[in-house]
């Protein structure tokens, strides 16, 4: 009975070790028919191998987020030291710190007893130089018209010598001929030639006399004196104008350190205005910020509370990043003819302006980074080339593509992890996934 048992286990385990060998044998076969028809087809094989999923996206140009905005400060665009022209006590305080004054308004009156007096002396001096001119100007008439009298009088008794002098030679020659006739003697010939001779010296003497005379001093009475004197006149009233102290800009008076009774030399301080027409507004820019600003000329601004916004010249924006504030100075210069703006106040730049917030972007699931490179997959029919790109701003889920591809281009954001350069894909239909 136990021998027929064991009989019937060793015939049992025999078929089930027959059924594997089969099976296995079955599955040998098998799997050598499959190897041999990829085989046969390797190019459906490659094409199996190539089909990855991905999916694609029109790259498009997006706003990249809202203007870009820079804190900044308002401060006077000049400041300017106000200063006693000339020394005297403290007579009125017109204006005090704080007030907005206009070019040319009086902050503060002056007193000086020295400067009136000096401004007396300076106007008794101008007229006794006027009036010491006015003599001599007198004086130089009456000698030129005694002159003009005595050159008269001098042609005049020339002609008349001269007349006699020509009597004389008539007579002489009348004498001359009686005394040939025998009418007349010989000593009336010798005193009608004396008295033609004596006439003769006469006339050449008043001629040489009238050659000695000379012109007439009629060089002008010098006017130094009278010049010397306005200037005095001029130099003493522009003292006593200066003991008025006015704004030489308009702006604000920030600062009047004085009080009434004081006695102020001249060029002590007197108080500090503050230009506010036009505003500067100064800022710093980080570095990533300010190439958004480089090659502007204006840039607007608003107060933060304000949605108004205006505009301001760019004055000085640096090359050189500040050590201490790690970023790139920027002023602005903004015309402020309401005195709206004080200096202290906070306001924001707009770097840039809506236009400038489309640009071309990317979804960042799509970017591949590789060490400090950025690389996405390009479908370039069904081709996927692999690009580097250049990043700019970021706002999730999108981000700025300065360069590496361009509006309209199939761009892989999904799938692109798997893919190799130039590699070949099957397109997804209408830009979905495959």
């Amino acid at each position: 009975m136990r021998k027929a048992r064991l009989r019937q286990h060793s015939l049992t385990r025999t078929m089930v070790s027959a059924t594997g060998i089969l099976t296995l044998s079955a599955a040998l076969i098998a799997g050598c028919s499959q190897m041999n028809v990829l085989l046969q087809n390797p190019v459906e094989s490659s094409q199996e191998q190539q089909a990855k999923a991905i999916k694609t996206e029109k790259i498009s140009k997006q706003k990249i987020g809202d203007p870009l905005e820079q804190a900044a400060e308002v401060m006077s665009s000049v400041q300017i030291n106000v200063n006693a022209k000339a020394g005297g006590d403290i007579e009125q305080i017109v204006k005090k710190r704080g007030d907005v004054v206009q070019e040319g308004e009086v902050i503060v009156k002056l007193n000086s007893s020295e400067l009136k007096v000096q401004r007396e002396k300076a106007l008794l001096n101008l007229k006794s130089a006027q009036e010491a001119l006015d003599r001599g100007k007198r004086e130089q008439e009456r000698a030129r018209k005694d002159y003009d009298k005595q050159v008269g009088d001098m042609r005049n008794s020339i002609t008349k010598l001269e007349q006699t002098v020509a009597d004389l030679q008539k007579a002489h020659n009348k004498v001359r001929n009686d005394y040939d006739h025998g009418l007349a003697t010989k000593l009336q010939v010798y005193q009608s030639q004396t008295q033609l001779k004596n006439a003769e010296l006469d006339l050449q003497l008043l001629k040489q006399q009238q050659k000695t005379m000379g012109p007439a001093n009629t060089s002008p009475v010098s006017d130094n004196e009278l010049n010397n004197a306005q200037i005095s006149l001029q130099q003493a009233d522009e003292a006593l104008a200066s003991l008025e102290v006015k704004a030489p800009v308009s702006g604000m008076l920030t600062e009047l350190p004085i009080q009434m009774g004081m006695t102020l030399a001249a060029g002590a301080p007197v108080g500090l205005i503050e230009k506010l027409n036009p505003v500067k507004i100064k800022g710093f820019l980080p570095v990533e910020a300010a190439k958004f600003v480089r090659g502007k000329s204006e840039l607007a601004f608003f107060l933060p509370e304000s949605s108004q916004k205006s505009k301001g010249k760019i004055s000085y924006l640096a090359s050189v990043i500040d050590p201490q504030a790690k970023a790139y100075e920027i002023n602005l210069e903004a015309p402020n003819p309401d005195m709206a703006l004080k200096p202290g106040m906070k306001v924001r730049m707009q770097l840039t302006d809506e236009q400038e917030q489309i640009v071309v972007a990317i979804p960042t699931q799509s970017i591949i980074k590789e060490g400090d490179v950025f690389y996405v997959f390009v479908l370039n029919g069904d081709i996927a080339e692999k690009r580097r790109v250049e990043l700019g701003r970021l706002n999730e889920p999108i981000q700025e593509v300065l360069s590496g591809v361009k509006e309209g281009e199939q761009l892989v954001v999904s799938g692109q992890n798997q893919l190799k350069p130039n590699e070949k894909v099957t397109p997804p239909a209408g830009g979905g996934s495959k």
